[in-house]
């Protein structure tokens, strides 16, 4: 479909344009404030407990360490922030360095740590600004789109988590590969890597355009570019690992980043392909059993709330880590080969957003939170036309609709909601005033409109009759039907940027 969009104006002045920008992140940061008493899950006591050990145990026990079951299970450099975050704790409350099992929740905890993921968010301000300065078809409502993402105050300002802070080095890294200063984007994306290995998902596109694009030309600047960027990520991972290789708990680091026991999924489904998987897999056992056939139930039901240590099917072949990594990679193979054959800053964002989305789609042990590594790059180039524009409104309502799980307390209810119902009313109100088509026939179409409705049908049946009618006999229906249902947009989601990839890029 053709793309449409306004005429281009011209771009206010600097510093207006980051005073605006400035008080977008303001008011961003408001909400947050506001969410401090909110709930808290166990994420919160896992952060906390990390900010005690990194203060109170020596560097070559950061691994080693079992005093509490929320063992450090992130790269290195995480664990260094953690370190820098202890250092101004006892300010606040010393109770948050106190390495015990039982916890902390005092309210000088829940202020610090609340406080640190909201100023940590500076990042995100910062590198979402930039990206927006280099393109005039970015605007500042890309950066309201970014900032004020309801999924990421789901997750990082009620859950708790600090993502905003991961994903603003995401976004540097891309917007440093998107001005052709390749070397400093993959040394900002090895340094993500060492803080987060989730985002590893997205290290073939790095290899592969870097490869192609900085490693360009005769073969003795080629040759010298590819030491060049070598040597720039492998000071990155030397520091990062580097002490514990020396002291011999490489092994122990690896084992905890990568526990490939927890099974193919988390206790809450991620709504990606393996959801549909699961429920053929339960149909046909259910279909089998009727038919007076004996089917063995594993014992690690995916419907249990547990997580399980493998992939336990009654009747599909099972799921293991090298099956899924080999589905991520051939999922993504399209935005490879164009990287190889073409490789164009200008399409960084949208190749390396695809390229999460086929981990999130296909990957081990997929968390729902992973949506946020695909839906806020999304949001960067959701202004570049109206089909793009159309595809994002509809993910990012998915994507947070996703997330509703996350807050069960009844006092949550109206937060979640208003949050999701905000930011799809700012969406409709930007969109439409920029794209004069959508202005006059809207956002969505009729297929895009049933689903919506369909969406808003499961949230009512999960609220309001469920609870009366099936509570106790189906517990965990709810549940499946919002990864169902959710899992079909993502899927049409996933569809839609290979197409878009393959007819546009």
């Amino acid at each position: 479909m053709a793309a449409s969009s306004t005429a281009t104006k011209s771009p206010p002045p600097p510093g207006a344009s980051f005073n605006a920008a400035a008080w977008i992140f303001s008011i961003a940061t408001c909400i947050k404030l506001l969410l401090i008493p909110s709930y808290r899950s166990t994420d919160f006591e896992v952060h906390r407990h990390w900010l005690a050990l990194t203060s109170s145990l020596p560097l070559r026990q950061w691994y080693l360490d079992t005093s509490s079951i929320w063992t450090l299970d992130y790269p290195p450099l995480f664990a260094h922030f953690s370190y820098l975050l202890s250092l101004a704790a006892s300010l606040f409350d010393p109770a948050i360095t106190s390495l015990s099992s039982t916890g902390s929740h005092t309210p000088g905890t829940v202020l610090y740590l609340r406080l640190t993921a909201a100023l940590c968010d500076l990042s995100l301000f910062f590198a979402s600004y930039r990206l927006i300065s280099t393109s005039r078809r970015r605007s500042l409502f890309t950066l309201v789109l970014v900032l004020w993402s309801p999924s990421l105050f789901i997750v990082d300002h009620v859950h708790f988590q600090y993502n905003g802070f991961l994903l603003g080095i995401f976004l540097l890294s891309l917007g440093f590969l998107e001005e052709g200063r390749d070397l400093a984007g993959g040394f900002v994306f090895a340094v993500l890597l060492c803080s987060k290995h989730l985002f590893l998902v997205a290290a073939p596109f790095y290899f592969v355009y870097l490869l192609r694009h900085y490693c360009k030309g005769g073969f003795f600047r080629g040759f010298s570019r590819l030491v060049i960027m070598g040597t720039a990520v492998a000071v990155v991972f030397v520091a990062s690992f580097g002490p514990f290789i020396y002291h011999g708990q490489i092994k122990q680091v690896f084992s905890r980043l990568f526990p490939f026991g927890r099974g193919l999924c988390h206790a809450y489904w991620a709504p990606n392909i393996w959801v549909f998987y699961i429920l053929l897999d339960k149909a046909l056992a259910f279909a089998f059993t009727k038919l007076g056939f004996n089917v063995e139930t594993p014992m690690a039901s995916f419907t249990g709330g547990l997580v399980g240590e493998s992939s336990p099917f009654s009747l599909l072949p099972q799921v293991t880590p090298i099956v899924t990594f080999i589905l991520v990679l051939l999922s993504m193979s399209p935005c490879l080969v164009k990287a190889i054959k073409n490789p164009q800053p200008r399409h960084v964002v949208r190749w390396v957003a695809y390229t999460c989305t086929c981990g999130f789609m296909f990957g081990w042990h997929v968390h729902e939170k992973a949506s946020l590594h695909f839906t806020i790059p999304l949001a960067v180039v959701a202004m570049n036309s109206l089909d793009n524009a159309k595809h994002f409104f509809l993910l990012s309502i998915v994507s947070c609709y996703s997330l509703f799980p996350l807050l069960y307390e009844p006092q949550e209810y109206p937060i979640r909601l208003l949050l999701l119902l905000t930011y799809s009313f700012l969406m409709w109100v930007g969109f439409s005033s920029h794209f004069a088509p959508a202005k006059k026939n809207g956002l969505v179409g009729w297929v895009s409109g049933i689903y919506l409705v369909g969406l808003a049908s499961v949230e009512l049946y999960g609220q309001f009759i469920h609870p009366y009618l099936f509570e106790k006999k189906l517990p965990f229906l709810p549940l499946m039907l919002v990864s169902f249902y959710c899992a079909i947009g993502m899927l049409y989601s996933w569809i839609w940027q290979l197409i878009y990839i393959m007819r546009h890029t």
